[in-house]
């Protein structure tokens, strides 16, 4: 194997034996596998008069199984194989045709698919700057594929995205130059941005705008269900199926921003939030007592401790572990198996308790915009600090909460993601009634950070969105967080600090392309950064 898509790749350089997540040489090779085979599907569909919407969904499926944390499971990657395998064959093929060895290769069976394997994978592009860029695109496209899946369970789709994502996986199998794989790269931001639009659109108009709130993190008496990953449809029908049951549903890791959702509110058996970010699952999931579903990529290598009361659905997979299927179409899914299941199982054992506080998305801030204003133009607040996206298990990710602590208590945080669990539950204090932590939501909703400083330029009559008192201080760990960087660097972001470390997959001199045109730097001592955010540096 060779993966390093993810900023725990090992040493910083990539994994070669087993994946840092814990997945296996097999599994990452099954994943180039089905890659290629989506580039494939790519190279005919790109040609097609009409896009395909059947291969396009199929494609932002197979891209969100790869994404790092998502799916450990050999059998259904199998699964996946063979239909690509169906969907690339059954397009319509130029009689010329013969890229991508479409016609010729229609290997069966796992040995088959793991010889196939070897030649496909990251290092099959000897030139490393073609290479780098090529694995920029892809991961981003990784990401875009996460939100445009996850708009699409709610009915928001477009063809413009899937056509995207067919030309992008097309064009990384193609001799292009530097320059063109730049281009395609910004392209691959600005599509971006439109997907997270769609997304935004879709959660707000299904589920009302998010609205500051309060959340309880303590634990209740009665026995519960645990929701983590990001689907905010399978929170509903989970929400409807245990109305009335006795049984509490909690929220984890990144689904912790459902709690803003009006739309959730209503139901009084929705408790509150249960642990921390999704590194903690080993802990967290063992004092939950109760069944846990995952319905996203953040899933870890799962324990024995909870093993018979773990559940995926969606793109999740691991082994050994029981799957709940897809809803039929006009229908929902059958959790049944899990609400009979948490009946039978202990209360949660509490861990902390009180209460935090988030809710934060564009329409919210935008309520309070004047406050803001006011606040900024008297010099209450001086800056804005973005600390958005992942968190992970190393210990260099306190160095985020050692910026929260030390930033001037006239400046205020704005984040989306996981990364908040290292400092939402800090006492930061709030800003004439504006809390220094403005929690937007998931990753997912990281559109609304661009909205809001898109807002404020507006507001302010700035040219330049680099001229607001605003400074990014980016943490990521997958692939998520790299289109969600490749968006703010399409809308004219310069300055981001990346960290813990630079991507292992940016070849020095891709890397020098960033810092030369956008100013992107490795976090550094916290003194420092800090010291030179507050200077706009």
């Amino acid at each position: 194997m060779f993966c390093y898509q993810c900023q725990e790749t090992a040493k910083n350089e990539g994994c070669t034996m087993r994946g840092v997540c814990g997945k296996s040489g097999e599994t990452s090779d099954l994943q180039d596998l089905l890659i290629y085979l989506l580039k494939g599907i790519s190279i005919k569909g790109e040609k097609a008069e009409m896009v395909d919407r059947k291969a396009g969904r199929f494609i932002a499926e197979g891209l969100f199984a790869t994404i790092t944390n998502a799916n450990f499971d050999n059998d259904r990657f199998a699964e996946l194989i063979q239909q690509a395998l169906k969907i690339r064959h059954a397009m319509p093929m130029d009689a010329a045709e013969n890229l991508h060895d479409s016609v010729t290769w229609t290997a069966d069976g796992m040995d088959a698919f793991l010889e196939k394997a070897k030649s496909v994978g990251v290092l099959a592009t000897e030139n490393e700057d073609i290479r780098s860029l090529r694995e920029l695109v892809v991961y981003g496209l990784k990401g875009l594929a996460a939100y445009a899946e996850h708009a699409a369970v709610l009915d928001f789709e477009d063809d413009v995205l899937y056509a995207f994502m067919m030309e992008a996986l097309a064009s990384t199998t193609r001799d292009l130059s530097v320059d063109e794989l730049v281009a395609l790269t910004m392209k691959t931001g600005e599509m971006g941005v439109k997907t997270m639009a769609i997304l935004d659109q879709a959660n707000t108009e299904t589920y009302g705008n998010p609205e500051m709130t309060e959340v309880n993190i303590g634990a209740g008496s009665k026995p519960g269900i645990l929701i983590s990953g990001h689907d905010l449809k399978d929170m509903e029908e989970l929400l409807e199926q245990t109305q009335g049951t006795g049984v509490d549903v909690y929220t984890h890791g990144e689904m912790l921003p459902a709690n803003y959702y009006p739309a959730f509110k209503k139901y009084d058996h929705f408790h509150g939030n249960y642990g921390n970010a999704w590194w903690k699952q080993g802990e967290e999931f063992t004092t939950f007592n109760g069944p846990i579903l995952m319905t996203t990529n953040c899933i870890v290598p799962v324990k024995e401790a909870y093993k018979d009361r773990i559940y995926t659905t969606n793109t999740v997979g691991y082994p050994g572990v029981a799957h709940i299927a897809d809803r039929p179409e006009d229908g929902k899914k059958d959790f049944s198996a899990i609400v009979e299941q948490a009946k039978t199982c202990a209360a949660p054992v509490e861990i902390e308790t009180g209460t935090i506080t988030g809710g934060f998305a564009h329409h919210q801030v935008m309520q309070l915009a004047d406050k803001v204003v006011d606040a900024v133009k008297s010099g209450a607040i001086k800056r804005f600090v973005v600390m958005a996206g992942c968190d992970g298990r190393h210990k260099t990710r306190d160095y985020y909460k050692d910026v929260a602590e030390t930033l001037p208590k006239d400046t205020v945080i704005l984040t989306a993601g996981c990364a908040k669990y290292r400092y939402n539950k800090l006492e930061l204090g709030d800003i004439g009634g504006i809390p220094r932590v403005l929690d937007a939501g998931q990753c997912n909703d990281s559109y609304s950070l661009a909205v809001i400083a898109m807002k404020l330029q507006e507001v302010f009559g700035l040219d330049d969105i680099n001229d607001l008192p605003i400074s990014y201080d980016i943490a990521w760990y997958e692939q998520k967080a790299v289109i969600v960087l490749l968006a703010l660097l399409f809308l004219g972001v310069k300055g981001i600090r990346l960290g813990p470390t630079l991507p292992a997959f940016l070849s020095a001199n891709v890397v020098k392309v960033l810092v030369d045109n956008f100013d992107i730097k490795p976090i550094g001592e916290v003194e420092a950064d800090v010291a030179a955010m507050m200077e706009g540096k």
